[in-house]
């Protein structure tokens, strides 16, 4: 009798020793999470406008702002992104009156701040950013953003990049992401939070 009351002792303390290593996990999984993310986008870069004025983190402030990473040479992905973009901001009406949007150019060998700043102009409003390539690399990493050039068979080069875009609230701070070619209602129903705060 006393050997199976100690068994049940055992069995309960297992339990409970359990329990309180997945509530423990769980408390340090949720509240590493929201730190995590609210360091992205923080770093200490100077990016450069096509007027040759400097951008860094803190010019994010003030607006709700989409973000995204891609070239003036890509075929598909960057084309494809300002163009819906623009069809979201148009979408928006007034609502998407105070939004902003930015391109920050992965190939800043061939992007100079005029390159990008006359690839984006079209859309009117979408801010391209250029800068050295160390400073373009200290974006990229500062939004965990994805680049990395491939040679191409013709002695040319394309890049592959993250294709997602970024949303950051007015006070500049990471909020999300719009994924490629994300249903268009869905990614105005995001913008839609985000102007809303």
């Amino acid at each position: 009798m006393a050997s199976s009351l100690s068994r049940i002792r055992l069995v309960l303390w297992i339990v409970v020793a359990a329990f309180a290593a997945t509530a423990t996990g769980l408390y340090f999984f949720g509240a590493t999470r929201p730190t995590e993310a609210a360091g992205i986008g923080h770093g200490d870069y100077v990016l450069t406008t096509a007027d040759g004025k400097d951008f860094t983190r803190e010019d994010f402030n003030g607006n709700p702002s989409a973000l995204f990473f891609g070239f003036t040479h890509c075929p598909d992905v960057c084309p494809t992104t300002l163009a819906e973009m623009t069809a979201w901001k148009a979408a928006l009406g007034d609502e998407g009156k105070d939004l902003k949007a930015y391109l920050i150019t992965v190939d800043p060998e061939r992007d100079t701040p005029e390159v990008i700043g006359e690839y984006v102009a079209w859309t009117n409003f979408v801010t391209g950013l250029s800068g050295s390539p160390e400073e373009i690399a200290k974006a990229t990493k500062a939004w965990a953003a994805f680049s990395e050039k491939v040679p191409l068979e013709n002695g040319d080069y394309t890049m592959d990049h993250t294709a997602s875009v970024f949303l950051l609230n007015r006070d500049g701070e990471f909020e999300g992401t719009i994924a490629y070619r994300e249903d268009t209602q869905t990614a105005i129903g995001k913008l839609q939070k985000l102007i809303k705060g």
